[in-house]
């Protein structure tokens, strides 16, 4: 009895995939990706991300503002501005990519090559989006580590610190690369399936053999 089918790979896959495209998503636009308290004055906390910087206070609530500009911005947010984008449309062409290749769908049925290698650049696809959302919140979590520790800040002086953003996009980007190489797993369980089986030596093949043999010997 089988267990784990090829189309029940695909399906896990993709949904994988998805699962991670819209972690990634929701990560590129949440203002969390830095936090910051200060010890003089605990009801104001702050936050950053990519797109936005706001202020909690307990009197008025959450207050947003976007950045006014873009060069002006740090250069490890400009670069994780960038790579988040990619990996966005990455993870995208990936879903529509990898779909019409999926057993079940009827595009391309008649294709079964073409379909092998729609699921290959789903995955490949999937993977690219999977490390460059992995790469800028490694970005981030590096230079917010560094400025933590920087003992050129007096120790009065607030410190950004990892924000929900972080971790929710290691999981997202995680979540890509497996689905893309449970992508490159399933186009496998696929040539394996329609591999000829092979068929048992009868008892008269070996027969014939073992004539043979002792006729040669003779």
């Amino acid at each position: 009895m089988v267990f784990l089918t090829t189309k029940m790979m695909q399906r896990a896959a993709f949904f994988v995939t998805f699962g991670g495209l819209v972690t990634s998503l929701i990560t590129t636009f949440l203002p969390l990706w830095k936090t910051m308290n200060s010890d003089l004055n605990e009801v104001e906390n702050w936050y950053s991300g990519l797109w936005h910087t706001c202020l909690y206070t307990e009197e008025v609530g959450v207050q947003c503002k976007a950045y006014d500009s873009v060069l002006g911005l740090p250069l490890d947010l400009q670069i994780s501005r960038v790579l988040m984008s990619v990996s966005l449309a990455t993870g995208g062409l990936a879903l529509l990519v990898a779909f019409p290749g999926l057993e079940g769908i009827e595009m391309f049925s008649s294709l079964p090559r073409l379909r092998r290698v729609l699921l290959i650049l789903g995955g490949v696809l999937s993977w690219v989006s999977g490390l460059t959302t992995l790469a800028p919140v490694s970005i981030v979590a590096y230079t917010t580590v560094v400025e933590f520790w920087d003992q050129g800040f007096p120790d009065v002086m607030p410190r950004w610190e990892y924000g929900e953003a972080m971790f929710s996009g290691w999981f997202g980007g995680l979540a890509l690369v497996i689905g893309g190489t449970l992508l490159f797993v399933a186009v496998c369980m696929g040539d394996h399936d329609q591999r000829p089986e092979r068929v048992p030596n009868s008892p008269e093949k070996k027969h014939k053999t073992q004539h043979y043999l002792k006729t040669e010997v003779l």
